[in-house]
């Protein structure tokens, strides 16, 4: 082969390599191709294992898929979520921010129900849940309203008047869209009621979210307190007894991630 023809050979070389180059990946074909990804890695590797007790397995499988596309959101994810679970708060972050970081509109609320009930960084939360009020305006996550989840961390970090004001704004927004408001939202409002010592009016929210759900013990435990401080001595001892027989049957806050973390104000017989 004579240098001439390496000249030629070469050159075609290049041509073919800048037009391989020159093919931009759609966001269509991006999507597919990181669907394919979750197949393989998530749902037919890591799902094979149960990460409460093969952890390392399951974290093996993700690793795989991060070697092939680190940009996979949804492996990070994955990677941190039984992480929450065993709380180990910081160490499920590291990753949670890896996926917020390539999918903001996916894992941002994600992020902020994970500071708001597992890691309880209140202030944190209401960072994130701010952001995504900005980006997607009257939402929800793990079934209940971004307003909901930002009452609750004022709730928490006892800004009681913030709370109550939140509460009662989305509880009317709710009616208006579904017709009622969840009965748990009206439980906390109540609580924001009961912090500032509006026993009657705690009582009535309380009342209120009984309608919904009979046997709440967490309700009738607070509306006991309640009747004690109106010195209604006889009507707080029947209603304590009554929210101890209903925890005792586990009709408590029936939240799916209640088996891993308490919500604020969940009594513990």
């Amino acid at each position: 082969m004579n240098k001439l023809t390496l000249i030629i050979l070469s050159f075609i070389f290049m041509q073919c390599e800048g037009q391989k180059d020159s093919h931009t990946e759609t966001a269509k074909e991006k999507e597919l191709r990181q669907e394919g990804l979750i197949e393989k890695y998530v749902y037919n590797c890591a799902e094979k294992f149960n990460y409460n007790y093969q952890m390392q397995e399951w974290q093996n499988c993700l690793d795989e898929g991060i070697k092939v596309d680190s940009t996979v959101a949804y492996f990070w994810q994955q990677k941190a979520m039984p992480y929450f679970k065993a709380r180990k708060y910081e160490v499920g972050m590291e990753y949670l921010d890896k996926a917020v970081f390539y999918k903001p509109e996916r894992w941002l609320s994600y992020r902020a129900f994970i500071k708001c009930i597992f890691s309880k960084q209140y202030k944190e939360a209401l960072k994130d849940f701010e952001l995504c009020v900005q980006m997607e305006g009257y939402s929800y996550v793990q079934d209940h309203t971004y307003q909901f989840h930002i009452a609750l961390c004022y709730l928490q970090l006892n800004e009681y008047k913030k709370a109550e004001a939140i509460f009662k704004t989305d509880i009317i927004a709710q009616e208006k869209q579904w017709g009622e408001a969840h009965f748990l939202d009206i439980f906390y409002y109540g609580i924001s009621l009961y912090e500032q010592g509006m026993w009657e009016d705690a009582i009535f929210q309380f009342d209120k979210s009984l309608e919904q759900y009979p046997n709440f013990s967490d309700a009738k435990y607070y509306k006991a307190i309640c009747l004690m401080r109106l010195e209604k001595y006889k009507e707080s001892k029947t209603t304590m007894e009554a929210a101890k027989r209903d925890a005792q049957l586990g009709n408590t806050i029936n939240e799916a991630n209640e088996i891993y973390e308490p919500y604020p104000y969940q009594v513990r017989w």
